[in-house]
């Protein structure tokens, strides 16, 4: 039999680990560059890789203006917004060992593999510690097959706050919606978050009177444990402040959530709810896992029968099936700024102070070394970014260097993301920021 401190300890990982050490650190914010900066971050990673051929424009080799340009076909939901977008070509993440996925190093720029923990933050989390201060710093929604979303509504493959302290993505919209909007609905949905609310008051009084009595050496262990319970009640308790403020903002519950058809039915619910955190100030930093940074993934919603590895396999330029799935991608894309640009923000929109990064987990392709990492940005951040242009890195600069060029513009004072000098050495031809896509 399982022992009551152990199913504590269990449950409090999980909720720990779902949210960071601290849903509200002591940190110290920085302020954005006067010339920019984003206010807020997008992280949208696409598993089994992201071809160049996908995004770049035919006959377009070296970098250049896209504004004579028409965009391939898997991307042209993006035709209409060019002057906000910049196409990159050319970093790299051999250091990653991607394979099938990089899993957390692709966000952190270091080695990662499948059940291997995270060796450093990744870049998400460490935004969420400098950009302005938000009820929930950070923000991960995964997306995948219904089977695999019902059976594991929460996974940690992308985010990471530390070595060894993972953060858990939400697949199950309606978890995530009572976690950030319980509090203020109606009818079952008020009921059940109030059970569950009761539940994890209790739990946690009973977690910290255990804690007492274990051995000294084991005490901060347990601690965080605790500290997860204590998290997760001071969100609920925050949320509730803000009660008046959420209403205009929470999406409307539909059979999508509880009667779904196909699984995209799941992702489109769960992105209202990333949209609607970003919105309302609940997060800054959003991150969209499709694929939840594994092999696996379905779009049955789009007629796409294929589902999980054999995907990977398949040759994604030209491909209808891998139409349909960048395509969906890029109307989500779409969706986030087309929502962003409906809520002023200072002397424009909340569009106007926002970065958002489409790549994959994966490199190029399924069974890569990494050698090229596609990357698209959309925003230029009041002009801290170029935009309207696609760029041909030459394959020296790791991917390190883009999260670096985005710690630089919200302000952080910092040569290199999670690379020592030795690193650096071996597989970095320059130090600081990429100069090709900052103004």
């Amino acid at each position: 039999m399982i022992s009551r401190r152990k199913s504590l300890q269990t449950i409090a990982t999980g909720l720990g680990a779902a949210f960071g050490s601290s849903l509200f650190p002591e940190i110290s914010r920085a302020a954005s560059a006067a010339s920019g900066g984003p206010k807020r971050v997008i992280f949208f990673l696409q598993n089994q890789g992201f071809e160049p051929a996908t995004c770049i424009p035919a006959g377009m080799k070296n970098s250049g203006s896209l504004a004579k340009a028409i965009l391939p076909e898997p991307i042209s939901a993006l035709e209409p917004y060019k002057e906000k977008l910049h196409i990159i070509s050319g970093l790299h993440g051999i250091h990653t060992s991607p394979s099938h996925s990089a899993f957390f190093g692709a966000l952190g720029g270091y080695r990662g593999s499948d059940g291997v923990a995270p060796s450093g933050p990744t870049i998400d989390y460490e935004l969420s510690k400098v950009l302005p201060e938000t009820l929930l710093p950070h923000l991960c929604i995964g997306m995948d097959s219904i089977e695999n979303m019902k059976a594991k509504p929460t996974v940690a493959n992308l985010s990471a706050r530390g070595a060894g302290q993972p953060i858990f993505m939400h697949s199950n919209p309606n978890h995530l919606y009572q976690m950030l909007y319980g509090g203020i609905s109606s009818g079952e949905i008020r009921s059940h978050h109030e059970a569950r609310s009761g539940m994890l008051d209790r739990i946690e009084q009973m977690a910290s009177a255990e804690g007492k009595a274990l051995p000294h050496s084991d005490r901060e262990r347990y601690g965080e444990f605790v500290q997860g319970f204590n998290d997760m009640n001071g969100l609920r308790e925050r949320l509730a402040g803000v009660s008046d403020h959420l209403r205009n903002f929470a999406p409307e519950v539909d059979d999508r959530y509880t009667n779904p058809e196909f699984e995209t039915d799941w992702h489109d619910t769960l992105l209202d709810l990333g949209v609607s955190a970003l919105k309302s100030g609940i997060t800054n930093v959003l991150t969209i896992g499709s694929g939840r940074g594994e092999i696996f993934g379905a779009w049955k919603g789009l007629g796409v029968t294929e589902q999980g590895h054999n995907l990977g396999h398949m040759v994604q330029e030209d491909n209808p099936i891998w139409i349909k799935i960048r395509q969906y991608n890029s109307r989500m894309l779409v969706k986030l700024m087309e929502e962003l640009e409906t809520v002023p923000e200072g002397s424009g929109t909340m569009m106007d102070n926002t970065l958002i990064v489409y790549t994959s987990n994966n490199a190029d392709k399924q069974h890569t070394n990494g050698a090229n990492w596609p990357v698209m940005l959309l925003g230029n951040c009041n002009g801290a970014f170029k935009t309207g242009c696609f760029t041909q890195l030459d394959g020296t600069r790791p991917i390190n260097a883009l999260y670096t060029s985005i710690l630089k513009t919200a302000g952080v004072n910092v040569d290199r993301f999670n690379m020592s000098d030795k690193m650096a050495a071996k597989y970095d031809s320059a130090t600081g920021p990429l100069k090709e896509i900052l103004v």
